[in-house]
């Protein structure tokens, strides 16, 4: 591949190929960014509209409005009912969906490339011109606690949602995204509108398509879908930035579920996504536990078979983040697995992982970033999140560069860093107060 930031009529080309790969950006009346990348040999089409908008950006008294707002957008429109929605996207086999995140919001289509017109005319639509009424307010309201009460019932999205809120503490991301029962109970009809008028605005928007599509006729009916709305003198906003400060805590959180596992994470603040470490934070994780042949999983699994499932893994925000490593098991073994996975970390902080090590888990990155691109999807979700989060289109030659460019003695230089730092701790399993767990989950905060 070919980077460039050459500008042709219609938008300036952000990444090229022989094979007539090319990826464009525009930005249009208003602030609106379109974002293009045209994949040869396919016979679908991505669309999508990200808001940069998600969890965190919600006051508590409003918890859970970016989630529930998601939900709102597709019971209606001024020119389609929530059932002529889904009846249009069936009738050519394609998906319409939506997703909420703790810093951005997605709604997308994927279609055949002969449907593209529809599917930007349904997004656009749906993001646009949603009704928000009260009847449909109080509608989905039993939806998203009834998603909440099934959150809950999963003991590893109770576990996610537990260690974050234990990691991060007060700050706005440590706060679940579907909110509370007590907050979405609360929420009115005026609160969501209010949300919507605020933050659903064109400078905050992203329309990412990927697939067999022309970036030129992506904007032409983008621009026949929001007639009248692309005006102004407004810029693109640019990336979220700046530094939380998320103090080192040595803290415990338990949640009962009568489950016959228990369920663990343990972990530390972490680097935010704009530090130029962040390529060597992920070969980090996938040689430490990102693999069957990552050390935990080694030392965990294959040699002692105390747990069936154990995995690293990293969330990189705006301004901080978070190292995790979780671990399902038998309860009668938790304490043995808390053990081996402080002793694997306490290694690794001292001494670092081998070469060998290193490269497998650059490998790993490798592999799953261009396998990741195998649809037309991710690469829309690609691009969307690439100009949310930089601000700019990172060529896939790039990333695999900067991939290759992690060294050993970098991966041990961070290791060193995070992993002595005080570790949280989250249960999940049929414990009924903290003092039921064994003492090695204990002798973590102390």
């Amino acid at each position: 591949m070919e980077a460039n930031a050459s500008s042709l009529d219609g938008g300036t080309v952000l990444e090229s190929g022989p094979d007539g790969h090319l990826v464009r950006r525009s930005v249009l009346p208003g602030g609106l960014r379109v974002l293009t990348e045209r994949v040869p040999g396919v016979r679908s089409a991505s669309v999508g509209i990200w808001v940069g908008t998600g969890s965190r950006d919600e006051e508590p008294e409003v918890a859970g409005a970016a989630h529930y707002l998601e939900h709102l957008l597709f019971k209606g429109t001024a020119r389609r009912t929530a059932a002529e929605i889904a009846e249009e996207a069936d009738a050519v086999g394609g998906e319409l969906n939506a997703f909420t995140a703790k810093e951005h919001t997605c709604y997308y289509a994927h279609m055949l490339d002969s449907d593209l017109p529809l599917a930007v005319d349904l997004i656009c639509d749906v993001v646009f011109d949603a009704l928000i009424s009260p009847r449909d307010v109080e509608v989905e309201r039993g939806v998203v606690l009834e998603e909440i009460a099934i959150r809950d019932d999963d003991p590893e999205d109770l576990l996610h949602e537990a260690f974050c809120t234990t990691v991060l503490g007060d700050h706005a991301l440590g706060r679940p995204v579907l909110g509370t029962e007590e907050s979405i109970t609360g929420m009115t009809a005026s609160a969501l509108q209010g949300f919507y008028r605020r933050r659903y605005t064109l400078p905050h928007m992203v329309v990412a398509v990927a697939g067999n599509v022309d970036h030129d006729e992506v904007v032409t009916l983008v621009g026949k879908a929001l007639a009248g709305r692309l005006a102004g003198a407004e810029v693109p906003v640019g990336p979220r930035r700046g530094v939380a400060e998320i103090p080192g805590r040595r803290r415990l959180v338990l949640e009962h579920a009568d489950s016959e596992q228990a369920h663990l994470m343990l972990g530390m603040p972490s680097i935010h996504r704009h530090d130029d470490r962040r390529f060597t934070q992920r070969v980090l994780s996938a040689a430490l536990g990102g693999g069957m042949s990552s050390r935990l999983f080694q030392e965990v699994r294959e040699r002692r078979g105390l747990a069936y499932s154990v995995y690293s893994s990293v969330a990189s925000y705006a301004d901080t983040g978070s190292f995790s490593v979780y671990a399902g098991c038998q309860p009668a073994r938790l304490g043995e697995v808390v053990r081996v996975v402080r002793s694997v970390l306490a290694d690794v902080a001292e001494g670092g992982l081998t070469d060998a090590e290193v490269a497998r888990g650059r490998g790993q990155l490798r592999g799953g970033l261009v396998l990741g691109l195998e649809d037309s999807g991710s690469r829309m979700s690609r691009l969307g999140k690439g100009e949310l989060n930089y601000g700019t289109h990172l060529p896939v030659s790039e990333e695999l560069a900067m991939i290759d460019a992690v060294r050993v003695e970098d991966v041990s230089a961070l290791a060193a860093e995070l992993l002595r730092r005080p570790l949280s701790v989250a249960v999940v399993g049929p414990y009924s107060h903290p003092d039921e767990l064994p003492a090695e989950v204990h002798e973590v905060i102390r």
